[in-house]
């Protein structure tokens, strides 16, 4: 099979099902901005060499595919479709609390804002947040055209702060220092 298949030079591109829709619709900017953030935990994955959360942002990473999976399955796709189509569990945010917790626990309280930054896979994963919260803003919208897994939405609001967290306990371990927000005052 070729990776290149031609049948998007047009401008539109296939949800599951078959139906086929603009790129720029709101269903395809909503999975296309979650795949962007998938590349995006890959690339801080690929700096998290020997810490523990490796394994923790695998998993979320997982979640990611099934969540475009679900949002590129639109609810009028037919029970054949719709049964082998991934789909983001209840439970997935859940897991993010606990993860957000057991970091937490081995983090200095919070205090003050804090400029997104400090070693470089800390500063990769502030970027992670930053492109969840726009995922998250992308399926909202879509949220207000059609029905979709209310999941999703969960999934990517507790995602954005253990994207946050993630990156506070990899400087603690990695000994990088934050930088509190002052104000320009």
């Amino acid at each position: 099979m070729k990776i290149y298949t031609r049948t998007g030079d047009g401008g539109e591109t296939g949800l599951f099902g078959g139906r086929r829709v603009p790129k720029d619709d709101l269903r395809v900017e909503a999975y296309g901005t979650i795949d962007e953030l998938n590349a995006c935990i890959g690339w801080a994955a690929s700096l998290c060499g020997g810490l523990t959360i490796l394994e923790d942002l695998r998993s979320i990473q997982s979640v990611l595919m099934d969540a475009g999976s679900d949002l590129a399955t639109p609810p009028d796709a037919a029970e054949a479709v719709r049964s082998k189509s991934a789909s983001v569990a209840p439970e997935a945010p859940v897991k993010l609390e606990a993860l957000i917790d057991r970091l937490e626990a081995e983090l200095d309280p919070l205090t003050h804002f804090l400029l997104p930054g400090g070693c470089p896979e800390a500063a990769a994963l502030h970027v992670c947040r930053t492109v969840c919260r726009r995922a998250e803003r992308r399926v909202v919208a879509l949220g207000r055209e059609t029905h979709m897994n209310p999941a999703v939405l969960v999934f990517l609001n507790r995602l954005s702060d253990a994207l946050f967290v993630m990156a506070r306990w990899v400087n603690a371990r990695r000994g990088a220092e934050e930088t509190p927000w002052r104000g320009t005052r």
